[in-house]
C-alpha cells in the first residue's frame, strides 16, 4: 500500500502545513537501483581520539565514493558529503570523547539528505574503565544523533578492530542497500584473509541458498535480492504455496520446496533434498496469532512458537549435524523489533522473536568455531507488506511513523540487509542481531 503521507510531504503543500503543525516529514529515502549503485557525493573521513592504526584508505577507497580528508574537507558551502566516516577507535577518555563533538559538530548539518553517518568504536577494554565508559558512551551518541539527524540520513556504529575485516560491513553501510538501518551497533570481529569474489557484482555465485517462507513477501524479496547476487536459490514454502513457490522460483532461475517446516523430519527432508550441501541458509517462514495473554489459548501460543522458534531451532541443528551447510556457509534468521521491545497482543510472537536472538547469540561461536559458519539475526521494524496492510488505518500510520526516518520499510530494506550478512566476506560478522526498522522509537 501507497504511503500517502510520505507522498504528501514531498510537495510544497505538504511540507509547509506539516512544518506548521509540528508533524513528521519523511524523506523519500535513496535504495539501491541498477541505475544507482552507490550514493552520489563524496565520503569525508575524519578522526577522533589520535591515530588508530586502521588501514582504512583502501577499504574507503572501494567504496566508490572519492574520500575527502578533514584537512581537505573545503570551506563552508563546498559539495555536500554523501557520507560521513568518523574513525573514534582511538577515544581512550572524556578528554578524547571530547573530539567526536568537535569532529562531527561542523560538517553533521551538511551531510547530503539520505546521507550516512558511520561512527568506529573499539571493543570495550575490561582491563581499562575509562576506556570501555567512553566507547560505550559511542552508543549513546549515535543512538541519540540518528534520532535528531533527519532527511533520511543515517548513524551507525561500527566496533572493529580489523579495517579490512569490516569492508563487506562499511561497504554496506556507505551504500542506498542501507536505507532503512539507523541507529545500530555492529560488532566486526576478525576473519581469516580470503580473495574477494571473483565478481562483485555477483558475490553469492556459485552458492547454495535456501529461503524458507519465500513464496511471498519479505521471503519472497530475499530470494530475489540473493538471486540477484549470483546464489541459486532453493524457494521453500509450506505445501498450500506451492504454485506461489514455484512461480517465484522459475523467476529466479532457481528451485521450489514445499514441506511442512514444523514437521520433525523437516531438516532430514531438506539434507536429503541437497546431497551438494548448501552455503545460505536464511529461516525467513514466520506467523502471528495475536491475542492479549489473558484470552490467548495454549494453541494460540505453540503454533507460532513452533513456526517462528521451535523449527529453526529443529533444522539448524539437523542440517549443521549432518554437514549440510558447507565451510564459509552463512545463517541468517528473521527476529523482530516485537522480540526486543514488546508489543501488546503478542507475547507468543514476541516470545518467539526473541528466541531467535537468544539462538543466535548462543549458537553463533560455536557454529564458527566447529563448521565456519557465521549465525546472524535481522530484526524488522514495520516493514510494507500484505500484512501490515490489513493493519488499521491509525495503527498503521503509528507503525510508519514512530521511527527515525518517520516512514515503514520495504521488503527490500530487510532482503539487502540478509544479502549483506550472506556475503562471503562477511565473516567477520557472526552473532549479531540487526535491526531494521529505520531506528523505531520503541526499544533500545
Amino acid at each position: 500500500m501507497a504511503d500517502r503521507y510520505l507522498s504528501f510531504t514531498a510537495t510544497a503543500p505538504g511540507r509547509f502545513l506539516t512544518a506548521r503543525l509540528g508533524l513528521p516529514q519523511p524523506a523519500a529515502l535513496i535504495r539501491w537501483t541498477p541505475e544507482r549503485p552507490s550514493l552520489e557525493g563524496h565520503l569525508l573521513y575524519l578522526t577522533a581520539g589520535g591515530p588508530s592504526g586502521l588501514d582504512l584508505a583502501p577499504v574507503l577507497a572501494r567504496t566508490g565514493l572519492p574520500t575527502a580528508t578533514e584537512a581537505a574537507a573545503g570551506p563552508a558551502g563546498s559539495a555536500r558529503p554523501a557520507a560521513v566516516v568518523l574513525d573514534a577507535t582511538g577515544v581512550r577518555d572524556v578528554d578524547t570523547l571530547a573530539e567526536v563533538h568537535a569532529a562531527l559538530h561542523p560538517v553533521v548539518g551538511a551531510v547530503a539528505a539520505s546521507g550516512r553517518v558511520v561512527v568506529l568504536g573499539a571493543p570495550l577494554d575490561a582491563e581499562d574503565h575509562h576506556q570501555a565508559a567512553v566507547q560505550q558512551a559511542l552508543e549513546g551518541f549515535v543512538r541519540s544523533l540518528g534520532k535528531e539527524i533527519g532527511r533520511g540520513r543515517t548513524v551507525n556504529l561500527v566496533r572493529l578492530t580489523d579495517a579490512s575485516a569490516a569492508e563487506s560491513t562499511l561497504r554496506f553501510l556507505l551504500s542506498p542497500k542501507s536505507a532503512y538501518v539507523s541507529g545500530q551497533v555492529i560488532a566486526v570481529g576478525t576473519a581469516e584473509r580470503s580473495g574477494g569474489p571473483a565478481d562483485p557484482a555477483r558475490p553469492l555465485a556459485g552458492r547454495t541458498a535456501l529461503v524458507t517462507g519465500a513464496a511471498r513477501g519479505i521471503g519472497e524479496a530475499v530470494a530475489e535480492t540473493l538471486a540477484r547476487d549470483g546464489a541459486h536459490v532453493v524457494v521453500l514454502d509450506v505445501p498450500q504455496a506451492e504454485d506461489d513457490a514455484r512461480r517465484v522460483a522459475a523467476r529466479l532461475g532457481g528451485r521450489a520446496l514445499t514441506l511442512d517446516i514444523t514437521a520433525a523430519d523437516a531438516g532430514e527432508r531438506i539434507a536429503a533434498e541437497l546431497p551438494d550441501g548448501l552455503d545460505v541458509l536464511i529461516h525467513n517462514a514466520g506467523v502471528t496469532r495475536d491475542r492479549r495473554l489473558v484470552n490467548m489459548p495454549a494453541e494460540r501460543w505453540s503454533s507460532v512458537l513452533d513456526v517462528n522458534l521451535a523449527s529453526v531451532l529443529r533444522t539448524t541443528d539437523a542440517l549443521l549435524a549432518k554437514g549440510v551447510l558447507r565451510t564459509g556457509g552463512r545463517i541468517v534468521a528473521t527476529a523482530s523489533i516485537a522480540g526486543l521491545a514488546g508489543n501488546a497482543g503478542q507475547t507468543n510472537y514476541g516470545a518467539s522473536k526473541a528466541g531467535i536472538a537468544g539462538l543466535v547469540r548462543s549458537l553463533a561461536p560455536r557454529a564458527l568455531a566447529g563448521h565456519g559458519v557465521t549465525v546472524n539475526a535481522v530484526a524488522p521494524g514495520f516493514i510494507e507488506t500484505r500484512m501490515t496492510a490489513a493493519v488499521p488505518l491509525f495503527l498503521r500510520e503509528a507503525g510508519r511513523r514512530m521511527n527515525s526516518l518517520a516512514q515503514g520499510g520495504l521488503p527490500a530494506d530487510v532482503a539487502e540487509t540478509t544479502a549483506w550478512l550472506a556475503h562471503p566476506a562477511s565473516g567477520a560478522v557472526n552473532g549479531q542481531v540487526v535491526r531494521v526498522c529505520g531506528q523505531s522509537l520503541l526499544g533500545a
